[in-house]
């Protein structure tokens, strides 16, 4: 390994033909992975090769044709450093955790932008769970993330169904402390909340949902088919019925997704992309068996459009989505839209992982060829469909920041609204939108706790002062408290409503020495106007202009937040209600059936039995209850 050493304005390598040359000579020809820095001991490069000074002297010749990004790079080297490998299969591995670690400016990386989702299986769990989430967080090294998946809907449907076929748990938290629930009952739970399962028998039945996951349907089929066999070998035809039946339902998952290729037996992965010179989308189509079983997408960042850089994307793609992936999901054979710079390399690693032979071809004629054409189609369409979005939000988040005379573009937008029917069941909602788009994550419910905010008496002035006071007391508390660049600091708040309700959002941020600091607005429904703190007249605008829409996108998602949780909370209101009916039960009961049964619905379910084993409940109240609901 090379000694690194911390220079002060040295003069960069390129200009230093000397110590160039006694630099290169140091670094032996073989494989292994090398760092360029800069004066102030920056990584600026990290990269791989299987002959280190052959590779490295490449950058320094005046006949080598580098990118735009390649010369900008060179121009600032003043040292490199090297770690000497056995085999290139180990250079392409270490590259990738140094990258990981580091993150070089001028490396081409993935934007985890949370763009599309995963599907995560916790095996870090007693009894694992499965769900769709945005974040990839490897918080334990032992779950596992399918994905990430163009497709949204078609992922929940597989999942919706992968839950009908195979029985899972389907909640996150038990519905009663001492008993399951009614997907026990029905056969769609092994009951796992009272441990009626044991973790060695749910993990099997995990792993073969991982199956279909990682593209392995058809050997998931053949695995049901000889256990249907065995089944009926034993006469047991109910349990050869079960499995039949989700062998039915398994053979509906990728239905109509066939693939014409000549050789159907092989798996194979094809990718492309699509660019407009600032991001890249790439497709990963993976084709197992003639079928397409699952279709990925990643976004890069487009330094330069030259055709060397696409490959680069390329390999840096494929290197970190079969980093993380098991090595039976590797596939024998993967086809590239433009050729990789270290497509040996890769290929060797991908082969020792798999413990068979990987090839990587970049196909120019004929069937396969046709497949990458496909494959960048799709990269194209969606490349158009995110450029689409793009424009809209920039474009509205231009015309808001000029309509309101903003210093800069509003990046973190909140809106709130306030929900109930002549002041019962008062909430109010907090939604946010981050750079044009929903960001859900940051949603929040308040319940409106205001005393004289009651059944018969409504006070939205009132309700939005308690939830912008709640919302920013922390800052208020607290003056040191960081605003500028503090991702949880709104550039904009927007507030559903005319003069009255600014008025009275304005009044209390003004008590809270925030108000100079806060930009906040709002939008009177009526006629989409905007009013402004201290103004009488709404500001002159068009209801139709690009920023006015993005505060009307606002304002419905508020206003769908805050209803939706209205009418939840009015409902189960409702629901107890209907307890207090019934002779004899007073409220602390009430408590004690709801905290023992979660649920109206399973109240009126239980035996007088089950009914009598809430402490607080007789055999006499018991059954007066049952009999209530069982008239």
């Amino acid at each position: 390994m090379g000694t690194v050493t911390k220079y002060a304005k040295i003069k960069p390598l390129i200009k230093d033909s000397e110590r160039l040359e006694k630099r290169l000579k140091e670094i032996p020809q073989e494989p292994g992975v090398y760092l360029m820095r800069d004066e102030s001991d920056r990584i600026l490069y990290i990269g791989k090769s299987k002959k280190l000074r052959s590779r490295i002297r490449s950058y320094f010749r005046e006949s080598q044709k580098l990118s735009p990004r390649q010369a900008l790079m060179v121009q600032q080297v003043t040292e490199i450093e090297f770690i000497v490998t056995d085999t290139e299969a180990e250079s392409l591995a270490l590259e990738a955790n140094l990258i990981k670690q580091h993150q070089p400016y001028f490396n081409v990386l993935l934007k985890d932008d949370k763009k599309y989702p995963y599907l995560c299986i916790t095996w870090s769990e007693e009894y694992p769970r499965i769900f769709i989430t945005r974040k990839r967080q490897l918080g334990n090294k032992k779950d596992r993330y399918y994905g990430p998946y163009v497709d949204v809907r078609q992922l929940r449907n597989t999942l919706q169904l992968v839950k009908k076929i195979f029985p899972l748990r389907q909640r996150q938290q038990p519905l009663f402390k001492d008993r399951p629930c009614l997907n026990y009952n029905i056969g769609r739970c092994p009951g796992v909340c009272q441990k009626l399962i044991s973790p060695e028998e749910y993990r099997q039945i995990v792993q073969k949902v991982a199956m279909i996951f990682q593209g392995r349907t058809q050997e998931l089929t053949e695995i049901l088919k000889q256990q249907m066999e065995a089944a009926a070998e034993e006469l047991n035809f109910e349990q050869a019925a079960q499995i039949r039946e989700r062998i039915a339902a398994l053979q509906s998952i990728n239905a109509g997704q066939k693939v014409s290729l000549p050789n159907d037996t092989v798996s194979r992965d094809a990718i492309a992309l699509a660019t407009d010179g600032i991001i890249a989308c790439i497709q990963l189509f993976q084709i197992r068996a003639g079928k397409l079983v699952g279709r990925l997408g990643f976004i890069a960042e487009v330094p330069s459009v030259a055709k060397i850089e696409l490959g680069t994307i390329l390999q840096r793609v494929l290197e970190e989505h079969y980093q993380n992936v098991e090595s039976v999901e590797i596939p024998t054979e993967i086809l590239v839209q433009h050729e990789l710079p270290d497509a040996e390399i890769l290929a060797d690693w991908l082969s020792q992982r798999k413990g068979r032979k990987v090839s990587i071809l970049a196909p120019q004629r004929q069937t396969k060829a046709e497949l990458i054409e496909m494959v960048e189609r799709n990269a194209e369409y969606e490349l158009a469909r995110i450029q689409k979005i793009s424009a809209r939000n920039a474009q509205s988040l231009q015309d808001l920041a000029e309509i309101l005379d903003l210093p800069d573009i509003p990046r973190r937008i909140e809106g709130y609204d306030i929900s109930h029917i002549q002041g019962s069941n008062a909430v109010a909602s907090q939604v946010v939108f981050i750079d044009g788009l929903p960001a859900k994550q940051h949603y929040r419910h308040y319940k409106i706790k205001n005393p004289t905010v009651s059944c018969g008496h409504a006070d939205d002035f009132a309700s939005l002062a308690e939830v912008i006071g709640r919302r920013f007391h922390k800052y208020a508390e607290n003056p040191k408290l960081e605003r500028v660049g503090n991702p949880d600091w709104p550039d904009l708040v927007m507030i559903d409503g005319g003069k009255g309700q600014l008025s009275a959002v304005v009044a209390v941020l003004q008590e809270m020495n925030l108000l100079e600091d806060l930009r906040v607005i709002s939008l009177a429904k009526q006629r989409e106007e905007i009013f402004l703190p201290g103004e009488s007249l709404p500001l002159n605008t068009d209801a139709e202009q690009p920023g006015v829409q993005l505060l009307r996108r606002l304002r419905d998602e508020a206003h769908r937040f805050a209803v939706s949780f209205h009418r939840q909370q009015r409902r189960d209101k409702m629901l107890r209600s209907r307890l207090d009916e019934i002779p004899g039960l007073g409220l602390q009961r009430q408590k004690q059936l709801l905290a023992h049964f979660r649920s109206i619905d399973y109240i009126r379910i239980a035996t007088p039995e089950q009914l009598a084993e809430v402490p607080g409940i007789g055999p006499r109240l018991a059954q007066q209850i049952y009999e209530y609901f069982h008239p």
